[in-house]
């Protein structure tokens, strides 16, 4: 008979989970304890999270081995956690069903009246953060889970007692498929984890099966009217649409009255033809404001007062790794961020110029080999946006290099760039660089945040 992930999330039930302490298994933890589940874990590290949770009575052992599955009546896993991992082979050989992470957020979220899930290529962080902020100052008591740390959470997820659960949704290995939203926000859809996807067309059609998760009645797929690929993969798909729109007044939510100060915007949000909320936000860019409309049009769906929206947003003033400032090192101002796809170089350098510094130097450490080569020509062109690029070693992730491809290449055709074969290489790069008036970044989604952090300490 095959088991489904359902009948273990109940009280007395016992589950263990391999690689507990990660950003969404640390949560999911937590809230399967809170539904009276007997939750034992593993990871391969001590950490803060980890303390976290054996200081709520889960016992978490440290290092990977097959008596540790012992009593489990199921397991659940982090994707990065593989089918030769000892606990895992434990569980098959003694027929314990084993679920995967996403599998049990989906579960978890048909317990929710509402599940607002954001999507899209890039901007996912920091959207859900936003309707966090949002929901938080509107009183409803949110559960959330983030792919990033919030300040105003301390970590990357929060338990609530409300009836909502507001979820960062990823498209990778689709594991956005297991959930249950009731309302699918769609930022963008981009070429991405090619190692996994097809091309754009088979992104498309997991993010359109993505928006026909939610009900036909009562649900909603807020998309971006701005993007049209996500419109595209959305269209005809027989649920209720919500189009946002930076400039189009004939869209379900756009922006009116945008203006900047000091490199920060202000703007209306206006929705059917009203001004719904009057927004100020501590975060620039033209992406955030596209990123804070999608959010003020979710909770606009759900019924949260505009005043809400103007409160939660005025209060955001970032998600960890997004646009993170570090400190400063010889009269250089130093960031921090995340952006590993062209089009988050993109908006992160466009945003870095308009701030008034004499020289952006932006850091930039590419991830996984795949993506290099499938994008190599679209990472040139926009690292050439810097003033000076320093091109870290290629993070390789999930990877092995097959392709023999290196950021050496991409320093071949980047006029005035560095490249550095260590982290260490890439801190002493930035000390000879850095002068007064300059922004350095650092930017990547693997380790290259140390190379800022070497410097500011």
């Amino acid at each position: 008979m095959e088991h489904t992930v359902r009948e273990f999330i109940r009280p007395g039930r016992r589950v263990h989970l391999v690689g507990i302490g990660g950003v969404s298994m640390a949560p999911l933890g937590e809230v399967l304890r809170d539904r009276g589940v007997e939750v034992t874990g593993s990871d391969l590290h001590d950490s803060a999270g980890v303390e976290r949770l054996r200081a709520m009575g889960i016992p978490v052992a440290v290092g990977h081995r097959a008596e540790n599955v012992a009593g489990a009546q199921c397991v659940i896993r982090t994707a990065a956690v593989h089918d030769d991992n000892p606990e895992i082979a434990a569980a098959r050989a003694a027929g314990i069903p084993v679920f995967e992470r996403a599998q049990a957020w989906g579960a978890i979220m048909e317990h929710y009246q509402n599940a607002l899930c954001v999507a899209g290529t890039h901007g996912k962080t920091t959207t859900t953060s936003m309707c966090a902020h949002i929901f938080l100052a509107a009183g409803r008591d949110p559960s959330v889970m983030l792919g990033g740390v919030l300040p105003i959470l301390g970590a990357g997820h929060r338990v609530g007692r409300g009836d909502t659960i507001i979820a960062e949704s990823c498209e990778y290995c689709n594991s956005f498929l297991s959930f249950c939203p009731t309302v699918a926000v769609i930022l963008n859809v981009e070429e991405d984890h090619l190692d996994f996807f097809r091309d754009l067309a088979d992104i498309q059609r997991s993010f359109r099966a993505f928006a026909q998760l939610v009900p036909q009645e009562r649900g909603w797929v807020v998309v971006n009217g701005d993007n049209p690929h996500a419109v595209q993969a959305v269209e005809d798909c027989g649920r209720r649409l919500f189009r946002f729109s930076l400039t189009d007044s004939t869209a379900g939510g756009w922006v009116s009255g945008l203006t900047w100060e000091r490199g920060l915007p202000a703007f209306d949000v206006v929705i059917g033809g009203e001004k719904y909320a009057h927004v100020c936000l501590k975060v620039g860019g033209a992406h955030n404001v596209s990123n804070a409309l999608a959010a003020a049009c979710a909770a606009w769906v759900l019924g949260v007062p505009g005043t809400a929206v103007e409160e939660g947003l005025a209060s955001f003033t970032g998600a960890g790794r997004r646009f993170e400032r570090k400190g400063e090192y010889n009269g250089a101002d130093v960031y921090d961020d995340y952006a590993h796809h062209p089009d988050e170089l993109h908006a992160l350098l466009a945003m870095a110029k308009s701030l008034g510094y004499q020289r952006v130097v932006c850091a930039f450490q590419p991830h996984t080999y795949s993506r290099t080569a499938a994008l190599f020509g679209r990472f040139v062109e926009e690292l050439k946006q810097a003033d000076v690029a320093v091109l870290a070693e290629i993070y390789a992730a999930r990877e092995q290099n097959t392709l023999g491809i290196s950021s050496r290449d991409l320093a071949g055709h980047i006029p005035g760039s560095l490249y550095c074969a260590t982290l260490e290489e890439v801190t002493g790069a930035l000390r000879a660089l850095a002068r007064p008036g300059d922004l350095i970044l650092t930017v990547g989604a693997g380790d290259i945040y140390l190379a800022g952090e070497a410097l500011v300490s």
